[in-house]
């Protein structure tokens, strides 16, 4: 009787794990699309300015224009 019990539980278990990966594994790329953007959203005004101000003159400067520097 033991070894029904035991069996029982083991399945059951096992069976709430499976979907309980299921369900964790099916919004993982929203989960790690979310936090790049979260990322990139918190860093902005460190680097990510002067890259952009520096690309945009790069490009502007090869048709004579210039933003302010």
């Amino acid at each position: 009787m033991k070894v029904w019990l035991v069996s029982f539980i083991l399945l059951f278990l096992l069976a709430q794990f499976i979907l309980w990966i299921k369900n964790f594994f099916t919004p993982l790329p929203l989960y790690i699309f979310g936090g790049a953007f979260l990322a990139i959203a918190s860093n902005y005004d460190q680097k990510i300015n002067e890259f952009i101000t520096q690309q945009t003159n790069n490009i502007l400067s090869s048709s004579g224009k210039k933003l302010n520097e």
